[in-house]
């Protein structure tokens, strides 16, 4: 019997590694020269063993199998639903339909959906009866459906409730009453991340963010422990963070849910964030969504939707969408990142930030909970006002090229074509009534682009 390999070697610890690495370093000093400090207070060590995973027991629950999805803006039920079982033919596993009006009949929109397809429906309005017509739909035709309904998302980006605080609690309360759809309440942590929020921020706010829900509608009923609750989360650049980050969301999540008696069980939207996306040098933009998105299934997200490398400029087009649907069948398909299950479980630097991730945004969490909840701060200003320092921070790193976005900030094409821009690039400022500051996304590279633009 041949002998393993790693027999005919001794058992090195991590301080005799490190001894090495002082040695090496010839008189530099091991944490000045070696120590990386991220936005979110963690050091970064240049080595990591299996001592620094003793005492860490993660148990981070990874589902067995990802679905790919397509987003789909949906202004016609007629259109809408050629457009949908065009997507399906193309590969789509799961759609995610924005909704535009309640003109738009959803028994017209889903005709002929096979079963097999995960649907997400997000609507621009809070209707009970448009919801419960939902329902309906998927008792009937036994169809997967998660509504995407997040009120308090709506309050923290535009500044008002649809109609007011009471009122759209109580919609949303019969709204959840609906037991065909898989889920009727959901979490929007794409916000923070868009906005500049760091990791341990995210998922700190995003936690206090499902508690309000969680505060609101545990009542005990036994018929709710089995409905899951729906985040939507931004995946960023920062590759092992953001797997990180989403296996940090389920044990912190596990952890808050096992307080109450109702959405015991999370279910993870993960897409490509637009904070990092530049309309100078754009192609690169697929690239930065192709790593992202290998975060999200390595993070152990069970729907990933990529974003077209145009999408901050460009609207709804049939070759950007058949490009991010592509990039995903590429990674399932001939990447194989369906194969293993949970294939983070039990490397020592993911582990290590993971457990470290979620212990900084518990802390956070609790702080957040003292000061009176999420709602009380949004109101009160101060998650705003932590959002944009650390937002600030970030911008000044970018602005300094320690944060590169190539064909950006370094190696810009002095012979840039600029896409024609369909949407609004640059957010303008609007004047209306709020009951509070709303939380405004930004891109990093926003300032560059201006300015080179005015020079052209």
């Amino acid at each position: 019997m041949t002998k393993p390999l790693f027999d005919s070697f001794d058992e090195v610890s991590a301080q005799q590694w490190k001894q090495k690495i002082q040695v090496d370093l010839k008189g530099a000093d091991y944490n000045e020269t070696l120590i990386y400090k991220s936005l979110e207070g963690i050091d970064i060590k240049p080595f990591y063993h299996k001592e620094d995973i003793e005492e860490i027991q993660n148990n981070v629950e990874h589902p067995s199998s990802w679905l790919n999805s397509i987003k789909i803006d949906i202004d016609n039920a007629s259109s809408g639903n050629q457009n949908i079982v065009a997507a399906i033919k193309k590969g789509a596993e799961s759609v995610h339909l924005i909704i535009d009006n309640t003109e738009i009949d959803p028994e017209e929109l889903l005709n002929e959906i096979p079963k097999s397809i995960t649907i997400l429906i997000e609507t621009q309005f809070l209707s009970a009866p448009y919801c419960s017509k939902i329902n309906q739909i998927a008792e009937a035709k036994n169809l997967s459906i998660y509504l995407v309904c997040d009120i308090i998302n709506h309050l923290a980006a535009t500044g008002n409730w649809y109609t007011n605080l009471k009122n759209d609690f109580e919609v949303v309360s019969e709204i959840n009453q609906n037991n065909s759809l898989k889920t009727a309440i959901s979490v929007d942590i794409s916000l923070y991340q868009n906005s500049g929020a760091n990791i341990v921020q995210q998922l700190a706010y995003g936690l206090a963010h499902a508690n309000e829900y969680l505060n609101h509608f545990d009542k005990g009923d036994s018929s709710d422990k089995n409905k899951m609750i729906l985040f939507k989360v931004a995946v960023g650049s920062n590759y092992f963070f953001e797997i990180a980050k989403l296996r940090a969301l389920r044990l912190l999540w596990h952890t808050l849910a096992s307080e109450y008696t109702m959405f015991s069980d999370c279910y993870i939207l993960a897409y490509p964030s637009h904070r990092n996306k530049t309309i100078l040098d754009y192609n690169v933009n697929m690239l930065r969504t192709t790593t992202e998105c290998m975060s999200a299934v390595l993070g152990g997200a069970d729907l990933i939707q990529n974003v077209p490398y145009d999408d901050i400029y460009h609207h709804e087009n049939e070759f950007g969408t058949r490009i991010s649907l592509n990039q995903l069948l590429l990674l399932k398909n001939e990447s194989y990142f369906d194969i293993v299950d949970n294939p983070a479980s039990g490397t020592y630097y993911i582990e290590h930030i993971t457990s470290q991730i979620a212990e900084k945004a518990l802390s956070l969490f609790k702080n957040i909970e003292e000061g009176g909840g999420f709602l009380a701060q949004l109101k009160a200003g101060t998650i705003q006002k932590k959002i944009k320092e650390s937002a600030e921070k970030e911008q000044e790193l970018f602005d300094e090229g320690k944060i590169i976005l190539t064909g950006s900030n370094v190696y810009q094409n002095p012979n840039e074509h600029f896409p024609e821009l369909q949407k609004t690039v640059f957010p303008q400022k609007k004047s209306r009534k709020t009951l509070l500051e709303p939380i405004l996304k930004r891109r990093l590279s926003e300032e560059i682009e201006k300015k080179i633009l005015i020079k052209r």
